[in-house]
């Protein structure tokens, strides 16, 4: 019988040994303990004291240690600097044990903080990933206060679309609705509209916003797409009104039609680099896109109406419902913010984003000067009869002039 060569039997070992440990590798890969936290978010009030724990996949082979990491920015730190909560002291995972280890939670400031784990020790799987958000109020009466006031000024933007509707059925006429301020409306809700669809709904722009902010949250919830789809819907309902209702001989400008012209221009080439580019420009900073026209158009939608009515010296056609609703919903709105900036000992989310801060006060600022001239400076005052007496007044000195 011949004998199998001394290199080969070494050649057989060897590949044995390497199928072994890469077997044993895989095996030892699939069963790394997860180590999870019970909760993803915590909100307390300062001075409670909180439970949660951590809950082990399976039982450790050996002991290990466990510390805690605190994250206030983007600076991940093994000790507390802020003084949020109270240090928690390390903990350790007894070998061939799964019973879940409780933290108690002491708050001792007001603020924002994510609480992470890590560990030296190898038996654990992506455990550095894990962590709890932990959010610190004053008062927990705010709380619910502010609840409600988020409620009371959704209620109040979403119905503040149909008093307009309602002013077009009735009199049978959209003289004296500005018909540039429906056209930027339409485009400011559209494009507001696709941000919140693409951030809330496409996996792949909500993977890259979670990759930019690993420990964030997404800034669109469900209610932000409803409101938006709706504020879509009723404003097409608002146009339609202006093909079937007399409209006066009222026209879009030529200056409102280059202006959005050039905005969906803008939206249709970089759709194109995104799609061509070799991310050039990924499809989270193509809806940011959106969202910055939104905020331009926000600025200036409501210019037009303002001249409008001060032109004609009436605001008749133009609905005050809407105003009244819109400025409570933007008054309960900017409420909302302050209370949360003193609750939260965050003022930095209202000065330190003066753009959402200014938006909503400018906002205001408009429904206040319609207001005004809705009551005082032409209350009741029909535009022909502001006509003739604007026409009365011109004549009369150059009757005067004729008779001396």
């Amino acid at each position: 019988m011949q004998k199998t060569p001394m290199y080969t039997r070494h050649l057989l070992t060897l590949i044995c040994a390497g199928l072994v440990y890469s077997v044993y590798g895989l095996a030892q890969n699939d069963t790394k303990v997860q180590l999870r936290f019970s909760m993803s978010d915590l909100k307390t009030v300062k001075g409670d004291v909180d439970s949660i724990q951590l809950i082990l996949s399976d039982a450790t082979l050996k002991d290990a240690t466990v510390v805690f990491t605190y994250q206030t920015g983007n600076e991940i730190l093994l000790v507390e600097s802020n003084h949020y909560i109270a240090p928690i002291p390390n903990i350790t995972i007894v070998a061939n044990e799964t019973k879940a280890v409780t933290i108690n939670i002491t708050s001792t400031g007001v603020g924002h903080l994510n609480l992470g784990i890590n560990s030296s020790s190898n038996q654990f799987k992506d455990i550095s990933k894990e962590f709890v958000r932990i959010t610190i109020v004053h008062s927990s009466a705010l709380v619910v206060i502010n609840a409600v006031i988020g409620w009371i000024y959704f209620v109040a933007w979403s119905v503040s679309f149909y008093p307009q509707v309602f002013e077009n059925w009735r009199r049978k006429s959209v003289v004296g609705l500005n018909f540039d301020f429906l056209l930027y409306n339409l485009t400011g809700f559209l494009v507001y509209g696709f941000f919140n669809v693409g951030m809330y709904w496409v996996d792949s722009v909500k993977d890259d916003y979670m990759s930019q902010h690993p420990r964030g949250i997404n800034p669109v919830q469900l209610n932000d797409v409803i409101f938006t789809l709706h504020a879509v819907f009723v404003t097409v309902i608002t146009i339609i009104q202006c093909f079937i209702y007399d409209r006066g001989g009222q026209k879009i400008s030529k200056f409102a039609l280059v202006l959005v012209g050039l905005a969906w221009l803008f939206i249709i080439v970089m759709l194109f680099v995104v799609v061509l580019g070799d991310n050039l420009v990924t499809w989270l900073q193509y809806l940011y896109y959106f969202s910055y026209i939104k905020l331009g158009v926000t600025i200036i939608k409501y210019i037009p109406q303002a001249l409008m009515n001060f032109r004609r010296k009436s605001t008749l056609g133009w609905s005050i419902g809407n105003v009244l609703l819109d400025f409570t919903g933007g008054s309960f709105s900017l409420l909302q913010m302050f209370l949360l900036a003193y609750n939260n000992d965050d003022w930095s989310s209202i000065f330190g984003d003066p753009t959402k801060f200014g938006l909503g006060a400018f906002s205001i600022l408009f429904d206040i000067l319609f207001m005004v001239q809705h009551y005082c400076l032409y209350p009741g005052k029909d535009p022909l009869e502001s006509l003739n007496n604007y026409e009365e007044e011109v004549r009369a000195p150059l009757i005067t002039d004729i008779h001396r």
